[in-house]
C-alpha cells in the first residue's frame, strides 16, 4: 500500500513537471475574434462598453476565452461589419503570435440585412428576387473580398489555426409557426444561407482555414423549430432580430466552436 501510493505521488510530480497534468484549455496561446454581429453577439445582450459593435458577454469568443484561459483575446467583431471592415478595423489584432482566430464575414457584403427587411414588407415574389439578387452577389462578387480576408490573416499570423464560422438557417421549414412570414419567404432565406455556406466554406477550404457550419449547429432550433428558439425573431431593438440569443450563442456557435478545439 505503501509502494503504491508512493508511486502515485511520484507520477504525479513528475507530470506536473512537464507539464502534462495542466488541460489544454488552460495553456492556450493568444486568441483573436473577427467579425460580424454574428460573431460579436447581437441579440445576446450584455454589450457592456462596446457601443455599436454590440460585443456581448454571452457571445461566443467570450465563453470561449472565459474556459479557455487564452494567453491574451482580442474580442474586435463588430455588429454591421463587411469585409473592408475586417481589413481596415480589425485586422490589426491578428500578430505573429497568434494561436487561433475565430471569424464570421461576408453576409452583410452580400446584403443579407436589408434582404431580411424587405421580405417582412414586400411581396412572396419580390423577397425571393431581392434573396437571388443577394445569393448572385455571394457568388460572383463575394470570393475574391474573402480571399482578401483570408490572406491577411494567414501573413498576419503564419501558424495560427484558423475558425471560420458559418451562418445558420434561420427557418425550420414546414415548422411550428403559424404566423409571421409565408413558407415561400422562408424557404428563399435558408436558400441563401446555403449559398454563403457553400460560398465560404469553398473560400475557407481554398486558404486552409477550418469551416464551422452554422446550419447543423443550430439544427432544430431554427425559428419554428419545435425545440427551444436559438434564433430570435422580429424582436426590439429590431436589429436584434434574426440573429442567435443567449442559448444560441451558447448551444450553438459555442459548442460547435469548442467540438473542434476542444
Amino acid at each position: 500500500m505503501r509502494v503504491s501510493r508512493f508511486l502515485v505521488i511520484s507520477l504525479l510530480s513528475v507530470l506536473s513537471l512537464v507539464g502534462l497534468a495542466i488541460p489544454a484549455s488552460a495553456a492556450t496561446g493568444k486568441y483573436v475574434a473577427l467579425g460580424d454581429s454574428y460573431s460579436s453577439g447581437l441579440g445576446a445582450g450584455s454589450y457592456g462598453s462596446s457601443g455599436s459593435c454590440k460585443r456581448s458577454a454571452n457571445a461566443y469568443p467570450q465563453l470561449w476565452a472565459n474556459t479557455h484561459a487564452p494567453s491574451a483575446f482580442s474580442f474586435v467583431a463588430c455588429s454591421g461589419a463587411r469585409t473592408g471592415d475586417v481589413l481596415a478595423n480589425q485586422i490589426g489584432a491578428v500578430t505573429s503570435d497568434t494561436a487561433l482566430v475565430t471569424i464570421s464575414i461576408g453576409g452583410n457584403d452580400a446584403g443579407f440585412a436589408s434582404v431580411m427587411t424587405d421580405c417582412n414588407t414586400g411581396s412572396d415574389s419580390y423577397c425571393v428576387q431581392r434573396n437571388q439578387q443577394a445569393q448572385a452577389y455571394a457568388r460572383n462578387e463575394l470570393p475574391p473580398k474573402l480571399d482578401q480576408v483570408y490572406s491577411q490573416i494567414r501573413s498576419r499570423a503564419p501558424s495560427a489555426r484558423v475558425l471560420v464560422v458559418g451562418y445558420p438557417h434561420i427557418y425550420k421549414l414546414n415548422g411550428s409557426c403559424w404566423v409571421g412570414l409565408s413558407e415561400t419567404k422562408r424557404a428563399a432565406i435558408n436558400q441563401s444561407s446555403d449559398v454563403l455556406a457553400q460560398v465560404i466554406a469553398g473560400r475557407s477550404a481554398a486558404a486552409g482555414f477550418t469551416f464551422v457550419d452554422g446550419r447543423p449547429a443550430f439544427a432544430g432550433h431554427e425559428i419554428c423549430a419545435s425545440g427551444t428558439r436559438w434564433i430570435n425573431s422580429v424582436s426590439w431593438p429590431i436589429e436584434e432580430s434574426y440573429h442567435p440569443n443567449v442559448a444560441g450563442q451558447n448551444g450553438g456557435y459555442y459548442a460547435a466552436v469548442r467540438a473542434v478545439t476542444g
